[in-house]
């Protein structure tokens, strides 16, 4: 696509605007249809808009904007296409709160801090590159501290039935995105100002995509824009920390030869059913599991008992694995999202159970994090929570040195219930499991050893290696008392 211009762009729109209509805008002849299932999932996604400043890119013939315009305090609708604006202003101009604008986002120019929200759907595969990283650079200055970009793509290939003589659309990967979106900054302007950047709060496929197409192609994201203050290790985020150091596509599929098919986490299969067995879940619940890895117990409770399973992990890696698992699970109720559980935002009494598995030890404000949880569930639902946990001070110098190498913020067994208690939660276990830990690793050394030949086929020898050095060194630093593992159950009354 980089050999396209934007006179070519342009060309491309004006051949598929003349009638202004929403087959002509979505480029599908099922637009109608998509729409009616489409519109309210993608408006489920976006933070509250009440009393906002909304900027909307590609805003088309305004199939959106009439529903900003009704909670927003005001919206500014763009579109570079003269037919669309036109269409646009007859359908929404009653509203007083909208400023219509025809413009290439590429020419655009608004003040400083000038809006809360910036919404573009289906706009960034129509930019080159370098025109999407200018339009990265100019939304963080348009955005205030704090505020939100949701964009939503299709990715890999074409998603439209609409014949097209030439098409000049960039089909880039949901990885290309997330590097392109999080790596670009927006400089200090002076002593006392601070470096900004976008995070990444949300990253999902469409479902309706999914359901009326089979097509998991159509992904959006919410992101917002935060202060870059922190260095993680020489990466711009934590999410390209995990993605690039601990949880690369290579690390995870060797995890996962040891741990089992679906699994990063102790014990595998063993454990999930053992754990989940102390849920005594039902058909029709909703479970939220926070760190899901790759899918493999959202799979198994799916399966066995027939609940819906929304798996949130921060790892892109950790997720795309997943996806790719689900078409080939063929099961509907699953769905997974990148997500930051820090920023993200449930109803209240959204699920029967939340349910977690060695991934909360990377969030520091853990109280802060049970209070979300505690509001996410419903009353009488339940959390399940297992845990890389610590013992007592004062720590060997090697523990503190893999603490800090791999970002964890750890607390003893019976530290780690008292925030579930002050978070509200009541009948809470707060259980040391670690001697079942002890038994799970040897049991996956002694399997890494029977697997030796067929490992290093499908990795290396240096990748075994570094799996059973890692494993020894659990044991070690369990051994000394240092590293423990907690198994943490409690309910909201």
């Amino acid at each position: 696509m980089e050999g396209f211009s934007r006179r070519d762009m342009t060309e491309f729109w004006q051949e598929h605007s003349s009638k202004a209509t929403v087959e002509e805008m979505m480029l599908d002849s099922s637009a109608q249809m998509l729409t009616q299932h489409e519109l309210p999932e993608i408006l489920s996604l976006l933070p509250d808009l009440q009393n906002t400043k909304m900027l909307e890119l590609g805003a088309g013939i305004g199939r959106y904007t009439h529903h900003f315009a009704q909670h927003a305090r005001h919206v500014t609708a763009v579109d570079f296409m003269e037919k669309f604006v036109e269409k646009n202003r007859e359908d929404n101009g009653l509203h007083s709160n909208i400023d219509f604008i025809q413009s290439d986002v590429t020419q655009l120019v608004f003040s400083k801090n000038s809006f809360d929200l910036i919404f573009s759907n289906w706009l960034m595969m129509y930019l080159s590159n370098e025109e999407l990283v200018s339009l990265t650079r100019n939304m963080l200055h348009w955005l205030k501290p704090g505020g939100y970009l949701f964009f939503r793509e299709s990715c890999f290939h074409q998603s439209g039935d609409c014949k097209r003589d030439f098409n000049p659309t960039r089909y880039r990967t949901p990885a290309e995105y997330n590097h392109l979106m999080t790596s670009v900054l927006q400089e200090a302007e002076g002593a006392e100002e601070q470096t900004f950047g976008f995070d990444i709060v949300m990253a999902k496929a469409v479902q309706t995509y999914i359901k009326m197409k089979k097509n998991h192609n159509q992904v959006c994201w919410l992101m917002q824009k935060v202060a870059r203050s922190e260095n993680h290790q020489g990466f711009i985020t934590f999410q390209d920390f995990l993605d690039n150091q601990q949880y690369s596509r290579r690390g995870i599929l060797r995890y996962e030869k040891i741990f089992g098919p679906g699994y990063v986490s102790t014990g595998g299969p063993t454990t999930t059913k053992e754990f989940v067995d102390l849920l005594n879940l039902s058909p029709g619940q909703r479970v939220l599991d926070v760190g899901c890895g790759i899918g493999g117990g959202d799979f198994y409770m799916a399966r066995t008992f027939g609940v819906d399973v929304l798996g949130m992990d921060l790892s892109f890696n950790m997720v795309e694995i997943a996806m790719e698992r689900a078409v080939k699970e063929n099961l509907p109720q699953v769905h997974f999202v990148v997500g930051d559980a820090t920023k993200s935002v449930f109803k209240e009494g959204s699920f029967d159970v939340i349910y977690s598995r060695d991934t909360i030890l990377h969030i520091a404000d853990k109280l802060q994090l049970f209070k979300s949880f505690y509001s996410w569930l419903k009353p009488g639902g339940k959390v399940l929570i297992s845990d890389y946990c610590c013992g007592e001070l004062p720590w060997s110098s090697q523990f503190q040195e893999y603490v800090k190498q791999r970002g964890y913020i750890l607390f003893t067994p019976p530290q780690y219930g008292k925030f579930l208690e002050q978070a509200g939660f009541s009948r809470v276990r707060a259980e040391d499991r670690t001697s079942q830990f002890i038994q799970m690793i040897e049991m996956e050394l002694k399997k890494a050893e029977t697997m030796r030949k067929e490992y290093i086929e499908e990795f290396s020898e240096e990748d075994y290696n570094a799996i059973v050095t890692g494993w020894k060194e659990k044991l070690q630093r369990c051994d000394k008392g240092d590293q423990r593992w907690g198994l943490f159950y409690a309910e909201r009354d």
